[in-house]
């Protein structure tokens, strides 16, 4: 048995779709299969129902998943470990963050923290909600930084993971101005006609919140999707062009506001508040990681209480 297999598995688990999974694997797919099958050879029972689209798991592989979850990150834990013991690295932090936050939280949150103590390398990968979720339970980050909302939990499992809250934002919908320059082209109206939606993609984290959280609305709202991607920036983008309206992160649209690019589509009562929340993960770290969450839970907000 090879640990390719078991991310190979996880993968397909996630995607649902062999040649969407062989890409993010950088395989044929072809080969892709070939390597599933090997692995189900092993285990001795299917561990995926072919028959439906998506693909799903069978009950054999419900159970087999978490299994493969902790066994993939307890591996890729233990070698950073074995290169931390053998002295590489040793003082380096390595994050995983969302694009927004790399764009406008990350950077002036931990020149903050510089203040307060000398860091090590810094290293940062950002990405999507859903492929920083990965890269922590495969433990390839130490911390990662995302938006959060109690409607949207992150799919890190509790009992391996911890949490604190570091800060906070909002989503605003926004649209282009009317005519006059001063109005909402596309105005939040519960109940009216469907308005044009610049929505995120299901890899995002800030999608899945938008999703939870319309039941929070002041009325019921119609909307029809006309653009999709996971990147905020890309919505920003087009929302200024007059395209639809979009749930954006305050901090990132705090300018366009200022200078009329962008206007609130609604009353505060459409906005969803959200907390910008540090994950890590509850196993002990090595000792530099360990003294940056003592120190970023210290200078956290009073609020921001560690979830165990």
């Amino acid at each position: 048995m090879e640990l390719n297999w078991l991310e190979d598995f996880l993968a397909l688990a996630e995607c649902g779709n062999f040649s969407r999974a062989a890409q993010r694997r950088n395989l044929t797919q072809p080969a892709f299969s070939r390597r599933i099958r090997a692995l189900e050879d092993w285990t001795g029972t299917p561990l995926f129902d072919r028959s439906t689209q998506p693909v799903g798991l069978t009950e054999a592989g419900r159970r087999f998943r978490p299994f493969a979850d902790e066994t993939v990150r307890r591996l890729l834990q233990g070698r950073e470990e074995a290169r931390l013991a053998g002295g590489a690295a040793a003082t380096a932090l390595r994050f995983a963050a969302t694009h927004a936050l790399s764009l406008t939280f990350f950077p002036t949150w931990l020149s903050r923290l510089e203040g307060q103590a000398r860091l090590g390398a810094i290293h940062l990968l950002s990405d999507s909600m859903q492929a920083c979720e990965q890269v922590m339970t495969q433990g390839q980050a130490q911390f990662l930084l995302c938006h959060a909302h109690a409607a949207a939990p992150s799919r890190l499992e509790a009992g391996a993971f911890r949490s604190a809250a570091v800060g906070s934002d909002r989503l605003v919908p926004v649209c282009a101005p009317d005519e006059s320059g001063r109005a909402p082209r596309h105005p939040l109206v519960g109940g009216g006609a469907a308005l044009p939606h610049l929505a995120y993609s299901p890899e995002s984290g800030m999608g899945r919140i938008v999703t939870a959280a319309r039941g929070g609305f002041p009325a019921p709202l119609a909307l029809d999707t006309v653009f999709t991607s996971h990147l905020a920036a890309v919505l920003r983008t087009l929302a200024r062009d007059g395209r639809g309206v979009a749930w954006l992160p305050d901090s990132l649209i705090g300018e366009d506001l200022a200078q009329g690019r962008l206007v609130r589509a609604g009353g505060t009562g459409w906005e969803i508040p959200v907390e910008v929340r540090l994950y890590r993960p509850r196993a002990r770290q090595s000792p530099a990681a360990e003294a940056f969450w003592a120190l970023a839970a210290e200078q956290a907000p009073q609020d921001g209480r560690d979830r165990e």
